[in-house]
């Protein structure tokens, strides 16, 4: 037995023009949530970063893609920790308006995507139920199997973003037995919360590395060198 390619054996061609809804939500959205504990360092860094790096390549957040964060112990309306803001501010990303919140079933029912921060919080979510399974990864898992993934078999990006991120995350998902990580440690986004200013600046260049690959992937589009 060998490994699928990535984009074959999952419909990409078949399946994605299906059912018109998913969980009774209309498929015109593709809703990526991003998970850590808190909700006020690690998932607001990388829900931030996303819609960043998203309109950057396409010079707008739209097509249909909303980008949010939970913590699975969320400070429910809580401000973002300062130095996660100071963080984004350095890569030009915007952190105004933020609010924590706790992790709710309905938001694991909406999302097309969950992207945590460690295989625990990927647990956490998968526990929750509604076949999170198969649209539940860490964020670094996700990468691994994204820069496995040929862009040739996914969506071209005027067949719509939405289309394109369903393809992709079905690939994924078809990838994951066969490409694990090199220790438990490499799918782990370690929690800044409470440490000093350096710190939060090393987790948020590991959290812009692991997006930047996964965005590249979505959107179809390099990141500007």
């Amino acid at each position: 037995m060998t490994a699928p390619e990535a984009g074959r054996g999952i419909g990409i061609g078949e399946r994605l023009a299906e059912e018109t809804t998913t969980f009774g939500f209309p498929r015109d959205t593709f809703r990526i949530l991003h998970v850590s504990t808190g909700n006020v360092c690690r998932s607001p860094i990388t829900e931030r970063l996303t819609r960043h790096f998203v309109a950057e390549r396409l010079g707008v957040l739209g097509g249909g893609l909303i980008v949010e964060s939970a913590g699975t112990w969320g400070h429910e309306g809580a401000p973002m920790e300062a130095n996660a803001e100071t963080v984004l501010a350095e890569f030009g990303a915007d952190a105004s308006g933020f609010m924590g919140r706790e992790l709710l079933d309905e938001h694991v029912i909406r999302a097309d995507l969950v992207l945590t921060a460690t295989r625990d919080h990927r647990a956490q979510v998968i526990s929750m139920g509604h076949s999170a399974g198969l649209r539940t990864f860490t964020l670094k898992e996700f990468t691994r199997l994204v820069r496995a993934i040929d862009p040739a078999t996914l969506p071209p990006l005027d067949e719509g973003l939405v289309m394109r991120a369903r393809a992709l995350v079905r690939a994924a998902a078809a990838l994951r037995g066969w490409l694990l990580a090199p220790t438990a440690e490499a799918d782990e986004v370690y929690d800044p919360y409470g440490a000093p200013l350096p710190f939060f600046r090393s987790i948020g260049d590991e959290i812009r590395d692991a997006l930047d690959p996964v965005v590249t992937a979505l959107t179809g589009v390099p990141a500007r060198m």
